[in-house]
């Protein structure tokens, strides 16, 4: 795998719905043949129809090569690693995982996509809020559509209207990815200097997450823990409403998780402290504390309404976790 992830995505030739069709077509002539690269500027050429610029095709062609689902050998272009893997069967769940791994951002799109459908403007805000080392200008739409359409192509993504919405084959991947990419190899963005993204211990227990849903969770809540203000990456922790253990359906729910600090999330998860639907800080009575950070955050604040963007937590899964807490 390529030392660092990718962070230009470039559209298949053939239409926002092709570009699975044109990349197998492209492994397949490259497998059939050993092109050289004018056979291979050719074959384009002869395939799609206004196809012609030698530099839009190879653009194309060096992504592959990044991506190293292509690669050159004694001046002919063979399959590469991610080419070889992928065509053994052609399946679409191994080229998510190749594309997630070899392009930054793509699972993040999927989990931000879980909360509900999203413009296209949207889908390039969240992009640069998640990943602001992808730095592209404000307002810019072309990379965006061009991450949706590949998501689109792949059938993990439709188009509604003017939005995008995950099909059931999104939610499906989305649901297992949080866990199951937990030790993905993804460094952050300088705004996380000094933190690991991918494991990181909680207060109440060490917990493993994919490091682009923690970075997704953190984004959504500007980074920043609604009860104490703490604001460096490295000290907050994503915190389930409804427990990790007991919900396990709810692991990669947006609308179920909040950025709180390492702290708080302990004291949150001891149900010391809990929000109501109202987002107001309701305080255990039997708590009691020496330290003024606690006393100034938490008993200090009890009955305050707390910043946490509107509709950013489902209220039945805040209904449903104080109606457990018997002093609520």
């Amino acid at each position: 795998m390529p030392p660092d992830r990718l962070r230009s995505i470039v559209p298949m030739f053939g239409g926002g719905t092709r570009y699975v069709e044109t990349l197998d077509a492209v492994l397949e002539f490259v497998s059939d043949h050993r092109p050289t690269t004018d056979e291979l500027v050719g074959w384009h050429r002869g395939s799609f129809s206004n196809v012609s610029s030698r530099d839009s095709i190879m653009r194309r062609v060096a992504y592959l090569e990044q991506a190293e689902f292509v690669r050159q050998e004694n001046d002919h272009w063979v399959l590469g690693d991610a080419g070889r893997e992928y065509v053994q069967q052609y399946d679409v769940g191994t080229l998510l995982r190749i594309m997630c791994e070899r392009n930054v951002g793509l699972r993040s799109l999927l989990y931000a996509l879980s909360a509900g459908p999203m413009s296209i403007p949207e889908i390039s805000a969240q992009q640069l809020d998640t990943h602001p080392e992808l730095g592209w200008s404000r307002g810019e739409t072309d990379m965006a559509k061009q991450r949706a359409n590949w998501l689109r192509s792949m059938g993990f993504v439709e188009k509604r209207g003017g939005e995008y919405a995950l099909t059931d084959a999104g939610l499906q991947f989305v649901e297992s990815a949080v866990e199951e990419w937990s030790d993905s190899d993804w460094t952050p963005s300088v705004s996380d200097a000094g933190m690991r993204a991918g494991t990181y211990d909680a207060t109440v227990h060490a917990r493993s997450v994919d490091p682009e849903f923690r970075a997704t969770v953190l984004s959504r809540h500007d980074r920043t823990c609604p009860i104490s203000g703490v604001d460096h990456p490295g000290l907050l922790d994503v915190a389930h409403v409804l427990s990790w253990s007991d919900y396990p359906d709810h692991r990669a729910d947006l609308s179920n998780v909040l950025a709180l600090s390492k702290t708080h999330h302990a004291a949150f998860d001891r149900e010391l402290f809990t929000i109501d639907q109202n987002y107001r800080l309701r305080v255990n009575p039997e708590f009691e504390t020496q330290s003024d950070v606690l006393q100034e955050t938490i008993l200090d604040r009890a009955g305050e309404r707390i910043s946490i963007p509107e509709k950013s937590l489902k209220p039945k899964y805040v209904a449903q976790h104080n109606a457990a807490l018997e002093w609520v």
